[in-house]
């Protein structure tokens, strides 16, 4: 249960996975916030005098009468952990806490590395920025990663009910952000990794998940399962 908040507003691109991690959380904690789209590679973009990185996202709230300013998903998770009277995404059992935290790494640095900056700066950053069209070699490198990405997320969730252990945990809001903006461009074979699948239908069937699926990149339509929560 968690305590009373103030008005949030939330600054973010809704196809970075970092926002998405975001909204994600938020809306499992049922907070209430004003979304505010923001394209941060435009000049005049408002988290430029926000976020010293000047990346989305950030969340504007007040806390005991004072402006507070989140910077970036491991700030807004971690506000939403500190506020909560009860654990929320982070659970009890040391074991499963410091798996949550290796796999929320994982995928801030080496899937963000190896998938994200290859295959989304081929299908979404190009076409936003008209650096021209997407490689096919680039394409094919960042394909590969992600294979390995799925086979790994595969053997954990072949054992376990949510990633980190029993429970609904940050990672699952990470991972569920990353792997929602490949599947919208149709980069996730989901038939090849079963229990990765059941595991995102889950993820997809909660409330919180609702806003994402009604995004839309421009001049591309999304894959045909997008919407779909029993795919």
């Amino acid at each position: 249960m968690h305590r009373l908040m103030s008005a949030c507003v939330l600054y973010h691109f809704p196809f970075d996975p970092g926002s998405r991690a975001a909204r994600l959380a938020l809306g499992e904690a049922r907070v209430e916030f004003t979304d505010t789209v923001v394209r941060p590679w435009e000049d005049g973009c408002p988290v430029a005098t926000l976020n010293p990185s000047g990346m989305p996202p950030v969340l504007q709230t007040t806390e005991s009468g004072r402006a507070l300013t989140l910077c970036e998903p491991a700030a807004i998770l971690g506000w939403l952990e500190d506020r909560s009277n009860e654990p929320f995404l982070m659970p009890v059992d040391p074991v499963e806490r410091a798996e949550t935290r290796r796999l929320v790494g994982w995928f801030d640095r080496r899937f963000n590395d190896e998938v994200d900056a290859v295959l989304l700066h081929e299908r979404m950053e190009k076409p936003l920025l008209r650096l021209g069209p997407p490689e096919a070699r680039a394409l094919r490198a960042g394909r590969e990663a992600l294979k390995a990405h799925l086979l790994m997320l595969e053997g954990l969730l072949a054992t376990r009910d949510a990633l980190a252990g029993r429970r609904l945990t940050q990672a699952d809001m990470v991972a569920a952000a990353h792997l929602s903006v490949l599947d919208y461009f149709g980069e996730v074979a989901w038939a090849a990794y079963p229990a990765l699948k059941t595991w995102y239908m889950k993820l997809k069937s909660r409330p919180c998940f609702r806003p994402l699926l009604a995004d839309r990149f421009p001049g591309v339509q999304p894959s045909a399962w997008y919407h779909d929560l029993d795919f």
